[in-house]
């Protein structure tokens, strides 16, 4: 499963997404810090100051919204966390079993020690309240909704020595969802606010991206197509402008190269067809014979040179070809001459290609395997994805470590290959060329029996 998107638009928003998790995320950590410390003062603060004026007696005019330190000791049916009382209990009051909360115990502690009030031990507990409490119509409404809310309560119980126990109650929301809750969805919210712009600003940079990333892919010299349309802000736009111009440019250049080579071609030809003409008249039959064999080895070459300097701007459309016809009369052709060429037949495999183009490709790997290797067998293969065409020979091969150079325009491995045969060496590289104009490749491998297999594969 894919987790990074391809888009830019999906691109960004994953980015702005992480980054909002992460500041949220720091965000959570400082609030709920901030609210611990907070609600540690709202509970300790109070019961400090009760305990303090308690047991020093008491001082001023009391809180109306607490209940009266001054009080009369307790009836027989109240319990220690009923309210607050001016008179301590004799032992601990603390039932047992309920969660502590240290970080309370310490900071009381040290909130009385300060205060001068000496303390021996301090206990917490928090236990559940039920909604209906026969204590809530004793409190307040303001107090008996706080504590509603909660739905705990934590009883302190702090022990002064030769005195006794002080006991006190407070509500106590024991789990921190209410809180995380609020900030969940404050989360939601700005990411709605924040990732839809984002999508919407990122998907109006990337349409016309991707229209320039395929006009670029599709371009071939020689087609024409429409200039791409101005659109997105204006750096993408003047991207778009500056393409438009380079494409034009190259085509233009292309279109003057064909013609200088045109002209080359013309002025070159011309006088090597004046010196055929010419050689007619020489008397001795062998000087004769070897001075036509040079010219037309000069006007095979020439033919080579032209070919792979035109190859970037074909002539030839590419149309539906029957490839396995098209190998079949190329191996014909060789076979008429008495050449020794073998192709097994298969049945008939239609691709998309250009013809004479990928004939005088196989024709030069035939080619080479005849004058090399003695003879050619030629395979065709075919797969879901591939199509492969084989020349194979019984020749001496290739050393691996300079497989890779015969491919270079006018290279020949004098080592594997006879000197006074063949030609310039533009052969391969040729038909590499015209191979990968096709979307294709040539490999070529020594076979383990013996020989060079020369093997073609285009895609389906």
């Amino acid at each position: 499963m894919r987790l990074w998107p391809r888009n830019l638009p999906g691109q960004m928003a994953v980015l702005v997404a992480v980054a909002l998790f992460v500041a949220q995320a720091i965000n959570f950590g400082l609030s709920l810090r901030d609210r611990q410390t907070f609600r540690l003062e709202q509970t300790v603060g109070p019961v400090v100051a009760r305990i303090i004026d308690a047991s020093q007696g008491p001082r001023g005019r009391r809180d109306e919204r607490q209940p009266d330190i001054t009080a009369a000791p307790a009836s027989a049916d109240e319990t220690p966390w009923d309210r607050f009382r001016s008179h301590p209990w004799p032992s601990n009051p603390m039932p047992a079993g309920l969660v502590r909360q240290p970080a309370i115990e310490e900071a009381l502690r040290a909130r009385l020690v300060e205060a001068g009030i000496p303390v021996e031990q301090v206990i917490t507990g928090v236990r559940p309240l039920l909604s209906n409490d026969p204590r809530f119509a004793k409190m307040s409404r303001v107090r008996a909704q706080r504590y509603r809310f909660a739905k705990s309560e934590l009883l302190i119980a702090v022990e002064q020595p030769k005195v006794g126990w002080w006991a006190a109650a407070n509500p106590w929301q024991d789990s921190e969802w209410p809180f995380l809750s609020r900030l969940i969805g404050q989360t939601l919210v700005l990411y709605a606010i924040v990732l839809l712009p984002v999508l919407l600003a990122t998907r109006r940079i990337a349409q016309p991206l991707r229209s320039l990333a395929r006009a670029a892919q599709r371009y071939h010299p020689g087609e024409s197509d429409a200039a791409i349309p101005e659109s997105g802000p204006h750096d993408v736009r003047t991207l778009i402008v500056a393409f438009n111009d380079l494409r034009t440019r190259v085509s233009a250049m292309l279109e003057e190269k064909d013609r200088m080579l045109g002209a080359i071609g013309h002025d070159l030809r011309t006088p090597l067809a004046a010196l055929r003409v010419r050689i007619e008249s020489v008397e001795d039959d062998d000087d004769r014979a070897r001075m036509a064999d040079t010219i037309d080895e000069m006007n095979r070459t020439l033919d080579d040179i032209l070919s792979l300097a035109r190859l970037g701007r074909p002539s030839e459309q590419a149309t539906e070809v029957d490839l396995a016809a098209l190998v079949d009369a190329v191996v014909e052709d060789f076979r008429d001459l008495g050449m020794p060429v073998e192709f097994t037949e298969v049945e008939r495999l239609t691709m998309h290609l250009r013809p004479s183009l990928m004939r005088r490709a196989i024709r030069n790997l035939i080619e080479n395997a005849v004058k090399y290797g003695g003879g050619a067998d030629v395979f065709l293969r075919s797969d879901a994805k591939t199509v492969e065409i084989a020349v194979c020979d019984n020749g001496p091969g290739v050393p691996p470590d300079r497989i890779p150079e015969v491919f270079e325009a006018f290279t020949r491995i004098e080592g594997s290959r006879n000197k006074e045969t063949g030609g310039i060496g533009l052969g391969l590289a040729l038909a590499r060329a015209i191979v990968r104009e096709a979307r294709g490749d040539i490999r070529l491998e020594n076979r383990p029996e013996g020989g060079l297999a020369a093997t073609i594969t285009l895609p389906r």
